[in-house]
């Protein structure tokens, strides 16, 4: 339960702007603070085997991620424009744990064979692959109103449930007195992490702490190569983009750089719609995508 009691927070009303949300500045001022460790092990190409691993602990952490309405995974204004401190918190940008093995492979077989057959149809194929996993990117819940009475209802968060299931959602209804006043406000679903805030009520939760999904995807390459003489080679290759079909709903794409704009969508953000954090009804699957290449050199 939550009461109402936030006084007008709009600065701008003294001067007789009654709607601050129409005063729009870009303030020439940020920060941030990155914290990483990055390990490689690499195993030179020898023997037709290369390998390659790099794993990277970070934490990335700012004020001020997105100026612009890019996005509404994190919202481009302050909460409070009069409390900017109460916006530090990890980034969108955010990946904390993140490994990406990768592997070449050309198959001995037949490479010196002077037996044009034997050389080019039982040997000269090559395997390669890449695994990729990534921690998620957290998003930010948002209520959508007006909460904290400032003028602006694009930035208001929503109330934390300290007890509630990890990443659930609840709208909230209006508790009234016998003068049929509001005094109070109760979560839909008291199991809920995330209850919705309503006018009057102070939201406490930070940016981006609603945990999509991870990355957990594997790319396959499989090649052959056919030498007619020394001068004149054909390469087949046929690229695999998550190529075991792994579901993966998660924000932007994991195999191409296609934008997705996200402006302007808060449904999915919103605690009580029926798309609350269903990443699997929001996001595409990054399902299996197939490149065949042929390459001839002379």
């Amino acid at each position: 339960v939550q009461t109402c009691a936030l006084p007008i927070l709009n600065p701008f009303a003294s001067a007789g702007f009654t709607n601050s949300a129409g005063i729009t500045a870009y303030t020439p001022q940020g920060n941030s603070k990155y914290h990483g460790l990055a390990v490689d092990i690499t195993k030179r190409f020898s023997g037709q085997l290369m390998f390659k691993a790099g794993y990277t602990w970070s934490h990335l952490l700012d004020d001020s991620t997105a100026e612009v309405n890019t996005t509404t995974l994190s919202p481009r204004r302050p909460q409070d424009f009069a409390n900017v401190r109460g916006e530090w918190a990890s980034l969108a940008l955010d990946r904390r744990h993140r490994l990406v093995a990768t592997s070449v492979w050309d198959t001995p077989w037949f490479r010196s064979n002077h037996n044009w057959f034997m050389h080019n149809v039982l040997g000269g194929y090559s395997l390669s692959g890449t695994y990729t996993v990534e921690s998620p990117q957290y998003v930010t819940p948002q209520s959508v109103i007006d909460a904290n009475l400032n003028g602006d209802n694009a930035t208001d968060r929503v109330v934390v449930n300290p007890n509630g299931v990890v990443g659930t959602g609840s709208d909230t209804k209006a508790l009234l007195n016998s003068a049929g006043q509001t005094v109070a406000y109760v979560a839909l679903d008291p199991t809920a992490q995330f209850p919705r805030a309503r006018a009057g009520v102070l939201p406490d939760s930070g940016r981006n702490v609603l945990r999509t999904n991870r990355i957990n995807n594997f790319d396959l390459s499989a090649g052959k190569t056919f030498t007619v003489r020394d001068r004149f080679r054909t390469e087949i290759r046929a690229d695999f983009y998550n190529a075991f079909n792994h579901a993966q709903y998660v924000p932007g794409r994991v195999n191409n750089v296609i934008s997705t704009p996200r402006a302007g969508e808060t449904s999915y953000l919103t605690p009580g719609n029926n798309l609350f954090a269903r990443w699997d009804r929001v996001y595409p699957s990054q399902s299996r995508f197939i490149q065949l290449v042929a390459k001839f050199t002379f």
